[in-house]
C-alpha cells in the first residue's frame, strides 16, 4: 500500500488545535517589556536531571590548602575500604580483591561546603589536594537533599591513587546511601519529600556564614536596609535613585526554587513578604551564572543578586561585583559572630534521624567537636564554636 495521505477534516482539526495552544500561550505571556525567565513548568522535585559537574560547575577557583596549614587529625575512625588494582586483566577476577568498604561517610552538600569536605579528606584520609578534589562531588543544595532523603545510591564516589609504586583504589560501596549532607538550610518542598518519605531530618550548625546582596562595582550605593531590600525584590522600589543611588530603572534577579540561596532569600530576608513573579523577576538556574549576569550585565551598574559571601569570596571571584553592606552593617567575622548584621545565616550537617548512632551521626558528632571545628575554620569558614 502507498503512504497514507491526512485528510483534509484532519488537517483541519490539527491546525485549529495548534491555534487554540498558541493563543492560550499567548495569553499566560507577561505583557511588559522586562526581561523574563520563568520558573521550571513542572513542580516536580525530580523533574530536573542533576548538572553532570554538580558544584564544581559552579566555582572558578582552584581548591587547596593554604600556607600555613597544619595536620589537626592525627588517628581517625573514619577511614575507606581498598582493594589493590591487579595489572593482569586475565587475572582480574581471580585477583581483584576487596578488604572493606571502611567507615567513612558519604557526604553530599551544597556548593558552599565544597572546599569544608576537601579539607576533612585531606583530615581523615590524608589524600593530597589533587586527590581530594576528585573524590568530592556535590550535587548542589536540592540534589543533595533529594539524595539524604531518598537514600539515594552513586556510582561516582572513589578515586585512584598511588602507594609505594602500586595503584589502590580507595572507594565506597556504589550501593551505600548519601550518610550526610553539608547543607544550607532545607526548603519547604524538601521538608515536605521528607515527610511524604516518612524521613525526619536532623541538622545542626556547623559554621557561620553571611547571606549576601551584590552589585556592579560601579553602583554608587554602597549599602541597603532590610526594607530597602524587601521593597526591591517585591517591587515597591524600582529605581536606585529611591535607594541613594543612579536614576535607572534597578534589574534584580533571584536563583530559581529550592536552590538554597532562594531558600534563604525566602525564609531568612522576605520573612513572609511575597516577592514579585518569576515574570518580572529574571530567575538565573546556578550560582555562578548570577554572579557574571550582576558583573555584565549590558556593562552597567543597574543589577542585583544574592549569594553567600563565602561563595564569592572563595569559590567564585569576580572582581566586577561588590558586597553591599545592610543597616550599615558589613559582613564581617564579628557581626556574624554576634548576630548583628541582618542576614547571618549558617551551614548546617544534616543527617536522618534514625542515623545518629550511624557513621552520619557519629562524623557529625566529630564535626562539632573541637577538632572538628578547628578543621572547618582551617579550609576558611567560621566556626560555629569557638573551644
Amino acid at each position: 500500500m502507498g503512504k497514507r495521505e491526512p485528510s483534509r477534516t484532519g488537517l483541519c482539526l490539527a491546525l485549529l488545535l495548534a491555534l487554540l495552544l498558541a493563543i492560550s500561550a499567548y495569553g499566560c505571556t507577561s505583557k511588559t517589556d522586562e526581561p523574563t525567565v520563568s520558573e521550571p513548568a513542572s513542580n516536580d522535585l525530580f523533574a530536573k536531571e542533576p548538572d553532570k559537574l554538580g558544584s564544581w560547575g559552579q566555582i572558578n577557583q582552584h581548591i587547596k590548602r593554604g600556607a600555613g596549614w597544619q595536620q589537626i587529625v592525627m588517628d581517625s575512625p573514619f577511614q575507606l575500604g581498598e582493594f589493590k588494582l591487579m595489572n593482569d586483566p586475565d587475572n582480574y577476577a581471580e585477583d581483584y580483591g576487596e578488604v572493606g568498604y571502611g567507615t567513612y561517610p558519604r557526604i553530599d552538600g551544597s556548593t558552599v561546603a565544597v572546599p569544608m569536605a576537601v579539607e576533612f579528606i585531606r583530615q581523615h584520609l590524608k589524600f593530597s589536594d589533587e586527590d581530594a578534589n576528585e573524590f568530592v562531588f556535590f550535587r548542589t543544595t536540592h540534589n543533595a537533599y533529594v539524595n539524604l532523603i531518598t537514600k539515594a545510591t552513586d556510582d561516582s564516589a572513589g578515586v585512584g591513587i598511588q602507594r609505594d609504586g602500586e595503584e589502590y583504589m580507595n572507594f565506597m560501596d556504589h550501593k551505600h546511601p548519601v550518610d550526610l549532607l553539608i547543607a544550607t538550610e532545607p526548603s519547604a518542598d524538601e521538608l515536605a519529600l521528607a515527610k511524604r518519605h516518612s524521613v525526619e531530618l536532623v541538622k545542626k550548625p556547623v559554621c557561620y556564614d553571611a547571606f549576601v546582596f551584590i552589585t556592579h562595582k560601579d553602583n554608587p550605593v554602597e549599602s541597603l536596609t532590610v526594607d530597602q531590600v524587601r521593597d526591591i525584590y517585591s517591587g515597591k522600589i524600582t529605581n536606585w535613585k529611591k535607594v541613594g543611588g543612579k536614576n535607572m530603572a534597578i534589574t534584580a534577579y533571584q536563583r530559581e526554587k529550592n536552590s538554597g540561596s532562594q531558600t534563604a532569600m525566602i525564609n531568612l530576608v522576605m520573612q513572609g513578604t511575597p516577592m514579585l513573579p518569576a515574570e518580572r523577576l529574571t530567575a538565573v538556574v546556578d550560582m555562578d551564572e548570577l554572579i557574571e549576569t550582576v558583573a555584565e550585565y549590558k556593562n552597567d551598574s543597574a543589577s542585583i543578586g544574592y549569594s553567600y559571601k563565602y561563595y564569592v569570596d572563595a569559590l567564585y571571584k569576580n572582581e566586577n561585583i561588590k558586597i553591599l553592606k545592610i543597616n550599615d552593617i558589613s559582613p564581617d567575622v564579628k557581626n556574624l559572630r554576634t548576630g548583628s548584621y541582618p542576614f547571618t545565616t549558617c551551614y548546617y550537617g544534616v543527617i536522618r534521624a534514625d542515623d545518629k548512632a550511624r557513621t552520619g551521626g557519629l562524623f557529625l558528632d566529630w564535626m562539632l567537636s573541637e577538632e572538628g571545628q578547628r578543621c572547618i575554620k582551617q579550609a576558611g569558614y567560621i566556626p560555629y564554636a569557638e573551644h
